[in-house]
Parts: structure tokens; C-alpha cells; sequence
């Protein structure tokens, strides 16, 4: 199958399954393109995952899309875009008409209550997955709890985080490889 049409059927048809916004979303991308498709390694979807954070838009979305341009260039970067957000807003559209009609029912309440838990477990998933391939030692355990503690108590835009994160990393990697360097 031609690879852009592989990418846009792929993100298509994950499109159409995920329910809960970009985190939620996140297992499901892994499992596709990481371990089925082997379009990314588990390294690059964690970098993909960090630059959908800190760059605008909806972060599957923007995951689909880097994935897409690895794939195929420009092409593909649109085609797994326009996959991704396809059946999304088709079925907006049609939720959203539905909605004004049906959003006092109490059936249509009681399943917003069910979906929300269940998003709830999903980005809990995702957030297990991260923790377990990114807090790999004491700085990444440092900047995890200031990012916990100053998101929860301020109101500095998470943008600011990621900046801010990447900054000590990338500082706290050349003094580990100054370090290396004098012992040698």
C-alpha cells in the first residue's frame, strides 16, 4: 500500500477509537505505531509526546503529525494529520447537534460520568508509561516534583515547563560531559 495512504488510513482509524483528548489517546498511539507498525521507536514517541506538549495544538494531533513526516515528508505529515482529525469532526459534528437536543437526559449524563472515569484510567496509563521511561534518575525525579509542585500551586503556562526542563537537561548534560571529558 502507498505509504501516505498507510499513514492516513493508520491515523484514521485511531482517530476514530480514541475518546478522551491527546493523553488518552497516547497508549493507543504507542501501541500502533510503535510496537505494530514500528514507525517510531519508544525513545522518539517520548520526544514526539514532549514537542506535542510545548507546540500548539491537540497533542495527538501533533504526534500524528511528526510521525507522518518521519514517514513521508511533507505528504505524510499531512495525510496522518488529516487521518487523525477526520472521523473526530465528523462525529463533533454530529455529537454537537445531538447534544443541544439531549444534554439535560439524564441517560446522556450518566454515560459523561462513565466516559469521564474511563479517561481518567487512560491518561493514568499514559502517565504510568512516562514515568517509568523518563524519571530515570535524581534529576529527572528533581524536575518531575518542581514541575508537580508549581503546576499545582501557580499558574505558569506548562509551555514554561517543558522550556524550562529541557533547559536544565540540556545544562545538566554538558556538565555531566565536562565532567567525563576531565576524567579522561
Amino acid at each position: 500500500m502507498n505509504k501516505v495512504l498507510d499513514l492516513y488510513l493508520t491515523f484514521a482509524k485511531m482517530g476514530a477509537v480514541c475518546f478522551g483528548g491527546g493523553y488518552a489517546m497516547l497508549p493507543l498511539l504507542e501501541r500502533e505505531i510503535v510496537n505494530k507498525k514500528g514507525w517510531t521507536t519508544q525513545d522518539e514517541i517520548l520526544d514526539y509526546y514532549a514537542l506535542g506538549q510545548c507546540t500548539p495544538g491537540v497533542i495527538a494531533v501533533n504526534v500524528s503529525t511528526f510521525v507522518g513526516h518521519k514517514q513521508g515528508g511533507v505528504a505524510g505529515a499531512f495525510a496522518a494529520t488529516v487521518g487523525m482529525v477526520t472521523v473526530p469532526s465528523i462525529l463533533i459534528l454530529t455529537i454537537a447537534g445531538l447534544l443541544t437536543n439531549y444534554a439535560e437526559n439524564p441517560y446522556v449524563q450518566r454515560a459523561f460520568s462513565g466516559i469521564q472515569v474511563c479517561v481518567c484510567v487512560l491518561v493514568l496509563d499514559a502517565v504510568s508509561k512516562l514515568w517509568k521511561k523518563s524519571v530515570k534518575n535524581k534529576l529527572g525525579l528533581t524536575i518531575f516534583a518542581a514541575v508537580l509542585i508549581l503546576s499545582l500551586f501557580t499558574d505558569i503556562s506548562s509551555s514554561f515547563f517543558v522550556l524550562a526542563a529541557g533547559f536544565v537537561g540540556l545544562i545538566a548534560g554538558k556538565i555531566h560531559d565536562l565532567k567525563e571529558t576531565d576524567k579522561k
